[in-house]
Formats: structure tokens, C-alpha cells, sequence
């Protein structure tokens, strides 16, 4: 079974929607091998790196909200993420530019470290507050994966898969991707947003029992 995957590193439902599927893949059980492929997708391609700008005031700016009314926005994702055992620090949360990490996230699928190096993204974004879109924190992201600063930062300087992100951006416009999560199973099944563990096992179970019996 393969599922593809659209979404950001920046997308706290992204990260939400990662630990769900997980539980849920571990709750089936599934007797066959599963080969999750992350794809790029970027919320705002026109972000600016760093502008200095707290999350809240980047809500507040974005939805005409005060800084009080935009430091509620985030608590019922908070709550949502302790559900799925994860640890936000969304007060902490550096919005910035992804495409860096894109490019970076496809060496480390061609040096077989995707899995790894999408976690620890998500996990600086939302627990640790770092800027992704910074040269030097993604040096140290990467290079605690695993991956060599001297290739990492050819891929940087050179923008070296910066045409396989395009594609993969344009690729879930094509399939009609109007935000992500989503998910493709097969190329032929469909799965929208960050649903909760037993949606993801029954939307998994009937893909099953479709291949099966196709």
C-alpha cells in the first residue's frame, strides 16, 4: 500500500494529521508493507522568511484580530494536539518561509532519511520554535538526521530540487489538493484533513477490501 502525502511543515494539522495516521496504521495491524511518500506542498509559496512577527500577530494581522482575540485562536489545535501526544508550543512558533525545507526534505528522501527528517521539521516548528526557513538551523535539523552539511548546503546554495517541489506543488492542483493534509492511497482513494485515528481505520480498511476485490 502507498500513501502519499501533501502538506507543510508550518501546517500545525499537517503534524496532527502525521501522528494520527500513525496510531491508526498501528491500531490495523496490516499484513503488507506500507510506503508513505511526504509531497511538498506550500501554504503561502509568497511567505517571507522570519519577519519577526509572533504567531499571534500573525493571526491578528491575517484575520483583523486583536492580539488577545488572535491568542485564542490556537487552543482548541493545542488541545487537538495533546490528543494525538503531541507537545505544541505554539506561543514559541517562528512562521516563516518553507520552500528551504521542501528542497532539503527531498535529499533526504533520495538519501533514504525522509521519515526522519520530516518529523524532526515538524517537530522544531511546534515544540521547538526554530526558524525552518533559516540556512543554518536547517544545517542542524538535517545534520541531526543524519544527512552531510556540505550536501545540504549545495542543495540550498544551488536550489537543487527546487524544480521537483514545483512539480509535486503543482501536481496536487492537478488532483485538486485545496489544502492539506491530504492524502492519496493508491492513486485511487482520497483523504482529506487531519481526521481522527478511527477514520483513517476505516477509510484504510475499505481501501482494503477494495483492492481485494478488484
Amino acid at each position: 500500500m502507498k500513501i502519499e502525502i501533501w502538506s507543510d511543515y508550518v501546517c500545525p494539522f499537517c503534524y496532527i494529521g502525521k501522528r494520527r495516521l500513525e496510531q491508526a496504521l498501528e491500531n490495523l495491524s496490516l499484513n503488507t508493507e506500507i510506503e508513505i511518500d511526504y509531497k511538498s506542498f506550500e501554504l503561502d509559496p509568497e511567505a517571507p522568511m522570519n519577519t519577526g512577527l509572533t504567531i499571534e500577530e500573525k493571526l491578528a494581522h491575517k484575520y483583523g484580530k486583536s492580539i488577545e482575540e488572535a491568542k485564542e485562536m490556537p487552543k482548541n489545535m493545542s488541545q487537538q494536539a495533546i490528543e494525538a501526544g503531541l507537545n505544541f508550543q505554539l506561543n514559541h512558533m517562528i512562521p516563516t518561509n518553507t520552500f528551504k525545507a521542501h528542497m532539503v526534505a527531498k535529499l533526504a528522501e533520495k538519501r533514504g532519511l525522509k521519515n526522519e527528517l520530516t518529523e524532526k521539521l515538524f517537530q522544531s516548528v511546534f515544540t521547538s520554535g526554530k526558524d525552518i526557513g533559516d540556512t543554518k538551523t536547517l544545517l542542524e535539523i538535517a545534520g541531526e538526521v543524519g544527512l552531510e552539511a556540505d550536501e545540504v548546503l549545495e542543495v540550498l546554495t544551488n536550489n537543487t530540487y527546487g524544480e521537483t517541489v514545483r512539480q509535486e506543488e503543482a501536481e496536487a492542483y492537478e488532483i485538486g489538493v485545496q489544502g492539506v493534509p491530504f492524502y492519496v492511497i493508491n492513486r485511487k482513494y482520497a483523504i482529506s484533513g487531519a481526521q481522527p485515528p478511527e477514520v483513517f481505520v476505516k477509510s484504510l480498511k475499505k481501501v482494503i477490501e477494495g483492492e481485494h476485490s478488484s
